[in-house]
């Protein structure tokens, strides 16, 4: 369900709320220590907000989108007592108390809005839109299904988060910002930096022996963490999709070669053009005579010179039939031919004569260059219509009992079966797994579902559905010392190397600042290169790697420092100088400063808010239900 809100409050204000309800959870643990909040409170409700009560379910389903999400994430299984650790209980109760908070001020304001304009919001969001940029019902009922929403509980949902977000634009919109601090921001961001450095290769730390079990094992001990497997999920998947169904190779030449001659003028050909020039007479009779002069021996230039017109002003570029927009200009300029003048036709804006200049043949590509595009088009056409069918077969033959594999081989579909794949949608090499039918969704489903469970059927974006079935888990798990082996002589080799590396150039870092050069230092290292970047600034450049950057920005000016570079060696340098631009208000980078700045500023004065309000209204809470919900101990909170 939290997932589900932060989806659909998209933009700048689903940013900034997520950010300050993750960042009020100090404050509402402080109202949680105030003892008198916990007595008198209904058995059944997690908390109470003012008048608005979070029931223990609604917290529960917060809590595991939260908690799969995370896992997802470290692909390994958390338990709760990691996930309390993490912080996660204390920052959902806060999200779900502080969107409670806004909710009961905007009842108290008395604030509404219309059904027409949720029914606007939901139809014009970016989510449910489909391949056309319109809006798809298939989508928006597949997320709905996703979710968990009935499309009533989510238009009452949606209804709730733009009446929060009304709260919201009043407090930030006339938010200023003081001049002094952009100043300040805008000098450090825009600090440039020159700075010598050498680089110095994992080698430079010499020749190291080759580590001993008892060492191996001791690096393996201390960095168990490292060598950990994800979870792993064995799936049977049946998708059915136009693309997946579809058979180009059964359609006949006759039936592509009769859509080829409905479609070919206007999607394989390309229309004739023609330079047409035109000179435009206020009435017929003008028109007329100048006709007149032409069949006595003048010529269309000669007209447009009694009219101090050149050719320039008379054309009206080489153009299609239908890029002249007026029916009688285009009918009569593309009747003549090539240099040919017209007789005197009837325009909206007067009378025209009209001349035909270059004369470019239309083109059609041969049926041979397109059959395979339209047997492919006629296919999936003809596929829309069997997915209905397949999609009721499947389905009666799991009502009676059957497997999905059995399933879909009665239907004349074959299964795919997926040894191994993790929540991120890699094999156990960590190669991604090809070719699968909406896999974010199918593997959110998979990795929140078990073995034995029937499945819901997941719609395809797109149109079509796909069935899928839990076969095995691997449950995430440490290797052991023998599994990790391969991989920690090499590992043991690069960590000895950096710590070295690190002892031998912290020892330079001293020399320069006692005033040796980096010239000598190099020379002595072994002839190793000086190299020299100019401009650096924080956000990153000169070719520097992005962690060494920030590190040249931790030591004054003509101070040396080291960092360990992306490769496994080190990197010594020394700041040669400093500047900062005057403050320039026009600056282009200032407007990123500003968002960034305002965006903070926001989050200040909505965080100070909700704590207001809060005290005002008053939140209780009870510690049983929570530990309840979560699993963890009623003391811990």
């Amino acid at each position: 369900m939290l997932q589900s809100k932060r989806a659909s409050a998209q933009g700048w204000f689903a940013r900034i709320v997520t950010a300050i309800l993750m960042g009020l959870i100090i404050l509402s643990f402080a109202i949680w220590g105030i003892g008198d909040i916990f007595r008198g409170f209904g058995a059944n409700n997690l908390a109470q907000v003012g008048g608005i009560e979070i029931g223990a379910d609604t917290y529960r389903n917060a809590y595991q989108a939260e908690l799969q999400t995370l896992q997802r994430a470290e692909h390994r299984n958390i338990t709760n007592e990691e996930a309390h650790q993490y912080g996660l209980d204390g920052q959902v109760l806060s999200q779900l108390v502080s969107e409670a908070t806004l909710a009961d001020q905007a009842r108290r304001l008395g604030l509404a809005i219309s059904d027409e304009d949720i029914k606007k919001a939901i139809v014009n969001d970016d989510n449910f839109k489909g391949m056309a940029g319109r809006f798809d019902r298939q989508a928006f009922d597949a997320f709905l299904r996703d979710e968990g929403f009935t499309e009533k509980t989510y238009v009452r949902q949606q209804r709730s988060v733009r009446l929060r977000r009304q709260i919201v634009d009043a407090l930030t919109s006339g938010v200023q910002l003081p001049k002094a601090l952009l100043e300040a921001i805008f000098a450090f961001q825009m600090e440039t930096r020159s700075v010598d450095y050498i680089l110095f290769p994992s080698a430079s730390a010499g020749q190291l022996p080759a580590p001993s079990q008892e060492e191996l094992k001791g690096y393996f001990e201390s960095n168990r963490q490292l060598y950990a497997t994800p979870e792993f999920r064995g799936l049977v998947v049946v998708p059915v999709t136009p693309a997946s169904i579809a058979k180009p190779d059964d359609v006949s030449n006759a039936d592509a070669r009769n859509r080829y001659e409905e479609v070919k003028n206007e999607r394989f050909g390309a229309p004739e053009k023609r330079e047409v020039e035109q000179i435009l007479f206020p009435s017929d009779a003008e028109a007329k005579e100048a006709r007149a002069k032409l069949d006595a021996g003048k010529t269309f230039d000669d007209l447009l010179g009694e009219k101090n017109l050149t050719p320039k002003d008379a054309s009206l570029g080489t153009v299609a039939r239908t890029g002249l927009v007026d029916k009688n200009v285009a009918d009569a300029a593309f009747s003549l031919k090539e240099g040919e003048v017209s007789a005197p036709v009837k325009a909206r804006f007067g009378t025209v004569i009209l001349r035909a200049g270059k004369i470019i043949a239309s083109t059609v590509k041969p049926y041979s260059g397109v059959a395979a595009e339209l047997k492919r088009e006629i296919a999936l056409k003809r596929a829309q219509s069997e997915i209905a069918r397949l999609h009721d077969a499947i389905e009666d033959q799991r009502t009676s009992g059957k497997s999905l594999t059995e399933a879909a081989k009665s239907a004349g579909l074959e299964p795919r079966v997926i040894i191994a794949i993790d929540a991120a949608g890699s094999d156990p090499q960590g190669v991604p797994v090809k070719d699968l039918v909406d896999g974010t969704a199918l593997l959110k489903a998979a990795f929140a579902s078990d073995i034995g469970v029937d499945n819901d059927t997941l719609r395809v974006a797109g149109g079509g559905y796909q069935w899928f079935e839990v076969a095995k888990i691997d449950n995430a798990r440490e290797k052991t010392f023998d599994e990790a082996k391969a991989d920690l002589d090499k590992a043991w080799r690069e960590d000895k190397a950096g710590k070295l590396l690190s002892l031998k150039t912290a020892e330079l870092v001293k020399k320069l600042d006692a005033g040796e050069s980096m010239a000598a230092i190099g020379a002595a290292e072994g002839n190793l290169a000086v190299k020299h970047a100019n401009d650096v600034r924080r956000a990153g450049s000169s070719g520097l790697a992005l962690n060494v950057v920030p590190q040249i920005f931790n030591v004054g000016v003509h101070r040396a420092g080291s960092v360990a570079s992306e490769d496994g060696g080190r990197i010594l340098f020394q700041v040669i100088d400093s500047a900062t631009p005057a403050f320039d208000p026009e600056a282009a980078e200032l407007t990123n400063i500003i968002g960034d700045v305002k965006r903070g500023f926001d989050e200040d004065v909505v965080a100070q808010y909700l704590a207001k309000l809060e005290s005002d209204i008053g939140v209780k809470l009870n510690t049983k239900v929570l530990s309840a919900a979560t699993g963890v101990s009623p003391g811990d909170f």
